[in-house]
C-alpha cells in the first residue's frame, strides 16, 4: 500500500479536528497538517509538500479552486470536502480524486483516500517507467558515442597499411583536407579532417590547442611562453605545438589547471 500524506484545508476548526480523527484510523495515511484559509493553505503546501488535499470550497480569502490555481504545476491530488453538491462538475474538471459532501463518514473518507493511493501509485509507476526509458536512452547514446570513438588508426606507409593504437598518437596536425598523424612509429597522412577527428576523439584523452592542431593530453610535458606571450605545449618527443589565441583559455583550463 502506498503511504500518503494529507493536508486538511477547511476554515472550520471543528471540521478539521473531526477529519484529523478519522485520518488517524486509516492505514497508510499521514496527517501532514492543517490550514484555515487560502494564503495559509498555499504556504502549508509549499512547506509540507503533501500528496493529497482534503479541500473545502468556501473559505476566507478565496475558495478551494483558488488554492489549486495558485499551486505549482506539480500539485497534490485534491479531494473536495464541502457542504454543497453543486460544485462537483467544476471539481472534477480540476482533476479531483473524489468529491465528498459533509458530514463525511469514515467509510466514505477511506474510500476516497484509497482512490488517491491508487492514483499516486499509478503515477509513481509511470514516473519510474519514464525514468527507465530516459536511462536506457542515455546509455544507448553513450554506447553509440563510445563506439564512434577511434581506438586505432590505419594509415598507409609505402606499400603497407599500419595499425596505430590511439594511445600511441602524440598529435594531429591539419594538412588541407587531411591530417598529419604523429605517432611513435613516425608521421603519416590520415584521411579525415581535423574537425571530424575532434568530434570523434575522447575529450579526456585529446585536446585541441589551435585551429590546426590536436594533442594527446598525456603527451604534454610542459607549457612554455615564447616571444610576445605566445604559448607552446611541449610534448614528450620535444616537439612544440603553438597554442592559438582563441584556445588559450581551453589550454589553461584543460591542461594547466588539471
Amino acid at each position: 500500500m502506498t503511504e500518503i500524506s494529507v493536508l486538511i484545508i477547511d476554515d472550520e476548526p471543528i471540521a478539521r479536528r473531526r477529519m484529523a480523527r478519522m485520518l488517524a484510523t486509516i492505514d497508510g495515511v499521514i496527517h501532514a497538517g492543517e490550514a484555515g484559509d487560502v494564503p495559509q493553505a498555499i504556504a502549508q503546501i509549499a512547506a509540507l509538500s503533501p500528496d493529497v488535499l482534503l479541500l473545502d470550497i468556501q473559505m476566507p480569502g478565496g475558495s478551494g479552486f483558488d488554492v489549486l490555481e495558485q499551486m505549482a504545476p506539480q500539485t497534490p491530488l485534491p479531494i473536495f470536502v464541502t457542504a454543497f453538491d453543486h460544485h462537483a462538475i467544476r471539481a472534477f474538471e480540476c482533476n479531483a480524486v473524489d468529491y465528498l459532501t459533509k458530514p463525511v463518514t469514515p467509510e466514505r473518507l477511506r474510500q476516497a483516500l484509497g482512490r488517491a493511493q491508487a492514483a499516486i501509485a499509478a503515477r509513481e509507476n509511470r514516473d519510474t517507467v519514464e525514468e527507465l526509458r530516459e536511462t536506457v536512452a542515455a546509455l544507448r547514446k553513450a554506447l553509440r558515442e563510445q563506439s564512434a570513438r577511434p581506438t586505432q588508426f590505419w594509415v598507409k606507409s609505402r606499400r603497407e597499411t599500419i595499425r596505430i593504437p590511439a594511445e600511441k598518437v602524440t598529435r594531429f596536425q591539419a594538412d588541407g583536407d587531411y591530417v598529419q598523424l604523429h605517432a611513435e612509429q613516425g608521421t603519416f597522412l590520415y584521411n579525415e579532417s581535423l574537425a571530424g577527428l575532434e568530434r570523434r576523439l575522447p575529450a579526456e584523452d585529446f585536446l585541441r590547442v589551435s585551429r590546426s592542431a590536436i594533442v594527446r593530453r598525456d603527451q604534454v610535458t610542459r607549457v612554455k611562453r615564447g616571444p610576445l606571450g605566445v604559448l607552446h605545449v611541449v610534448l614528450r618527443d620535444e616537439s612544440e605545438v603553438k597554442v592559438g589565441r582563441t584556445y588559450l583559455r581551453v589550454v589553461r583550463d584543460g591542461l594547466i589547471q588539471e
